[in-house]
């Protein structure tokens, strides 16, 4: 399959190769369709012509792409590029490796569709990761960090090819290993009802607030600059951006200029733009489409878990008072309320009623790993359950953990250190 150079060039973050590759669509018959992956390579300049070690970023999601060098740069890549030549993937569906768009999904049956989605999973992201590794490394072993659901991948990726890493670090991603949808969203909502309560005892005015846009909202069906109708349960989902640092007041401060009383909905156009950004997944579709499907493995079917546990947690109801904004739940109605969801509809009612036979996490495998892997476990994490992190730690072999409420899930984001003290920890650890 074939190798093709992009541009090499200097930028403010180093200097950068990209390159793109052919795989196979679906890796269970690598002779039919195949869909393009691209990377970007990052290095010193300084050291760009020596032999230095590899290190791959598995970026969160799924349905993330990687981190655009220069451009608000995470504090970890610098730190790295003092040892590594850095490998950044826009894993397949995302960036520019073959998107999977509303207008590509609007143009195939929902049957088609959900065959379709089911070969951007873990396994297949990481048979990419390997293919890359020969076809442009030669087959040279590498470091990984995963931020998020780059975890979940460093987990399947230490029960396949566990010879192809060095060291792995793992940053707010170690998932539960049998784990289903339904036991994830079991412990999410209430790690998102806590946030909730912080976010209201930091903020008490904010809960008024939301109380106010959500009854113009529900009155008086306001409508969105693309078109679509806003509804409470829309409005919920800024509730996403809870788990993260500057989390609540990106929520505070869109509220804060909501209305507008010469307005015929009460709201005011800057706010209604604010709230259509954010929560019309339009950039990341796929980060909406195949959220359960992370979790399905051994036969098991999600069948949209979130929604079946929100009815066991009332407090969430659009209608109650003081609103509950949601957290990382996605649900059906999404895929009818908004645009950039509506081509997906067909195929996730389908993909939620698959029976997903792959393993992806080998526990024996994994027990017996010798490969170092360091991992720091937020301890009031939204989105990754600490609990199950740390079952995991106890039964991955040769793995390090540091348990802490210093940093929100986007820490390795937000401050060099969570990098270099993962790095210090694989250091110290046997090989």
């Amino acid at each position: 399959m074939s190798l093709r150079h992009g541009p090499s060039y200097l930028g403010p973050a180093g200097f950068i190769r990209e390159m793109s590759l052919d795989v196979p669509l679906d890796w269970s018959a690598p002779e039919g369709a195949t869909i393009q992956v691209f990377l970007r390579e990052v290095s010193d300049p300084e050291r760009r012509h020596e032999d230095l070690p590899l290190l791959v970023f598995l970026q969160g999601g799924p349905g993330g792409k990687s981190p655009r060098p220069g451009a608000g740069d995470p504090p970890w890549l610098g730190e790295a590029l003092k040892r590594f030549r850095v490998v950044l993937l826009d894993q397949r569906g995302t960036g520019r490796s073959t998107p999977v768009t509303a207008n590509r999904m609007g143009a195939m049956t929902a049957a088609e569709g959900a065959d379709y989605l089911a070969c951007f999973g873990t396994d297949a992201i990481i048979r990419d990761c390997e293919h890359i590794r020969a076809r442009v490394y030669g087959g040279a072993t590498w470091t990984t960090l995963g931020q998020s659901y780059g975890g979940f991948l460093t987990l399947h990726y230490l029960s396949v090819f566990p010879e192809a890493l060095d060291a792995c670090l793992v940053t707010g991603g170690l998932a539960g290993l049998s784990a289903t949808a339904e036991d994830v969203y079991r412990r999410t909502y209430p790690r998102v009802a806590a946030k909730n309560r912080r976010f209201a005892r930091r903020y008490p005015h904010a809960v008024d607030m939301a109380a106010r846009i959500a009854d113009l909202i529900d009155s008086r069906a306001p409508v969105l600059p693309d078109g679509d109708v806003l509804t409470v349960r829309r409005f919920q989902t800024l509730g996403l951006d809870f788990g993260m640092a500057p989390g609540f007041e990106n929520v505070l401060w869109m509220m804060d200029e909501a209305f507008d009383p010469d307005a015929e909905s009460g709201l005011s156009e800057a706010f209604l733009s604010q709230v259509m950004a954010a929560t019309s997944f339009a950039g990341n579709p796929l980060f909406v489409a195949l959220q359960e499907s992370i979790y399905a493995q051994n036969g098991a079917r999600t069948r949209w878990a979130a929604e079946r546990v929100r009815a066991e947690h009332p407090a969430f109801d659009p209608s109650a008072r003081p609103l509950l904004f949601t957290g990382e739940m996605m649900f059906p109605w999404m895929f009818e309320e908004i645009r950039a969801l509506r081509g997906f509809r067909g195929a996730v009612e389908l993909l939620a009623e698959r029976p997903f036979a792959r393993q992806l996490h080998d526990p024996a495998v994994l027990a017996a790993n010798d490969v170092p892997v360091a991992a720091i476990v937020y301890h009031d994490d939204m989105y990754v359950d600490a609990g199950l992190s740390l079952d995991t730690a106890e039964a991955l072999g040769n793995c390090a953990c540091w348990v802490t409420n210093e940093f929100e899930h986007d820490g390795v984001r937000k401050s060099p250190a969570v990098f270099g003290r993962l790095l210090d920890m694989v250091h110290r650890m046997p090989v």
